[in-house]
């Protein structure tokens, strides 16, 4: 960054162009004139470098003054600085990892879906801790709250239904995660939990998980994934191998809004990728921290490289004056 600390001293440099015709017409007035019966040879002398060489001097003088004038305005260059200042949110995302959660109702199924649209909540994040807890039948952490936000990509496109003992423990999922946020010290804590069925698993029940949510301050958003009506879902079958079963969507989503309104959350529903997607969108804007930035500005003083240049060419402009362009009286 450059600038002038005393930029109005820059207007004395129109008043170069008019000492110049002031110096010009006082010159010419104190000149004087000699007679010759022929011009010719004066003429024939004055041609050349040498003709414009008298005016050197006058050339250095003003540039001389040009640069004292800048020198005068100060310039100055700066180095600008950022200060930051955020406070950051815990997060826990929470995923059914259920094998209902492999129905083809959202593309390519829906826990794919709700993988990819995750992580990319995940990316879009920025000084906000992340953790990642995936339930079934039990529930368990499978990645503690990070900034790390490549880690807890890569654990998220490692779940996978099965991995669990099938069932959906909705309420162990979500008592998971507001443990993982107990010790938390963050202004805001929050839990997204997405589940595609209703609770029939594990010792604490969703209602009674919100209610622990509750005491510690923790917002719970709650996201019912899947379409409305049947659905179709993969079944391995020994003897016929992978068949296709009907299966009628059923989403606990009194049980959900319960929850997110104990807590002080929202409920969601998607039934398909595009829905899934604008959802976390919406909580992403939602949870966002605000950030404070404050710019310092730190400022070098230029002036004595302008200021050597006018001295430089005032010496240079005496000295060409009083040897080689030395004027007799």
């Amino acid at each position: 960054m450059f600038r002038f600390h005393d930029p109005w001293a820059l207007g004395l440099l129109a008043l170069l162009p008019l000492a110049y015709w002031v110096r010009m017409r006082v010159e010419t007035v104190r000149s004087g004139s000699l007679k010759y019966s022929a011009v010719d040879a004066v003429r024939a002398a004055g041609a050349g470098v040498s003709r414009w060489a008298h005016r050197l001097p006058g050339v250095l003088r003003a540039f001389a003054l040009g640069a004292l004038i800048v020198a005068l305005a100060r310039p100055q260059t700066g180095i600008t600085t950022e200060s930051v200042t955020t406070e950051g949110i815990d997060i826990v995302l929470v995923l059914d990892v259920s094998s209902s959660m492999l129905a083809e109702d959202l593309e390519p199924n829906r826990l794919e879906a709700a993988k990819v649209v995750a992580a990319d909540f995940v990316r879009g994040r920025r000084d906000d801790r992340i953790a990642l807890v995936a339930f079934a039948g039990q529930a368990f952490t499978q990645a503690p709250l990070t900034l790390d936000y490549g880690v807890v990509t890569s654990l998220l496109r490692e779940l996978d239904a099965g991995m669990i003992e099938d069932g959906t423990a909705v309420g162990m999922g979500l008592a998971t995660a507001v443990k993982r946020l107990q010790a938390s010290d963050a202004a805001s804590r929050v839990v997204v939990l997405l589940t595609d069925g209703r609770s029939n698993r594990g010792e604490i029940g969703p209602v009674t998980a919100a209610r622990m949510a509750e005491a510690l301050g923790v917002r719970v958003y709650t996201i019912g994934a899947g379409s409305r009506g049947s659905a179709r879902i993969p079944v391995d079958d020994p003897l016929r191998g992978r068949v296709y079963a009907t299966m009628q969507v059923d989403i606990d989503e009194e049980s959900l809004r319960e929850v997110a309104t104990i807590t002080g959350g929202q409920y969601f529903r998607a039934t398909d990728v595009e829905s899934l997607a604008s959802i976390y969108q919406e909580i992403d804007e939602l949870e966002r921290t605000e950030i404070e930035v404050e710019n310092f500005t730190q400022y070098a003083e230029r002036f004595p490289l302008a200021l050597a240049i006018g001295f430089l060419l005032l010496v240079a402009e005496v000295g060409v004056s009083q040897t080689v362009l030395r004027r007799l009286p």
